[in-house]
């Protein structure tokens, strides 16, 4: 019988708008079989540290300010550092992804995903990748597509600045960070198992 996997969605939002992004992965991830999906805000981090512990797998999420990850979340990297890092690398092994949002198309949110990996693997995780194919790159695509901006290394989402949050996202976005989520919870369902299976052998 297989055992309930756990995958926490860590992210800050400023406006909204990447609170909507993180809501959909943390959908995606739940709906999983066997899985428990925690939504965790770093303005609340501090009532959360054990509980990242003991998950299977971190995604990071963050908006993406001025080419990078916001000041609040690089405030949660930081704090890591004798949080998780200082105890002897409590989240080695755990599986880990990452996705971003701005209200450019691109903004440089590469530049934030690439962050978020190699924060990643400063705690010896193993990283996930969106593992969709480009989206909105020919004639014959549409906006409609998942992956529509055509990021791989994790989900980079553009939500209109103009809009509230609830509606300043697309249906495409949302339906790529339920992926991702997704994704997320196979790949550490599997390496679960794996384990699992090494330990039995």
């Amino acid at each position: 019988m297989s055992q309930a996997i756990r995958v926490a969605v860590v992210y800050h939002s400023g406006y909204g708008h990447t609170a909507k992004q993180a809501e959909a992965v943390a959908k995606g991830a739940a709906a999983a079989p066997d899985t428990e999906a925690l939504l965790i805000s770093v303005d609340a981090i501090d009532q959360h540290w054990d509980a990242l512990e003991s998950v299977d797998a971190i995604i990071f999420g963050s908006p993406t300010y001025m080419g990078s990850a916001s000041a609040q979340f690089k405030t949660f990297m930081d704090a890591t550092s004798h949080k998780v890092f200082g105890k002897g690398g409590v989240w080695k092994n755990k599986i880990a992804a990452g996705f971003t949002n701005s209200a450019s198309r691109s903004g440089d949110k590469l530049n934030t995903l690439q962050q978020l990996s190699i924060f990643a693997a400063q705690h010896g995780m193993h990283w996930v990748n969106l593992g969709l194919g480009p989206g909105h790159n020919a004639s014959t695509t549409t906006e409609d597509a998942l992956n529509r901006h055509s990021y791989f290394i994790g989900h980079g989402a553009q939500s209109d600045a103009d809009q509230p949050a609830d509606k300043g996202a697309t249906e495409s976005d949302l339906k790529t960070a339920e992926h991702l989520g997704a994704r997320v919870a196979g790949v550490a369902r599997e390496l679960a198992a794996g384990r699992r299976a090494l330990a039995q052998a």
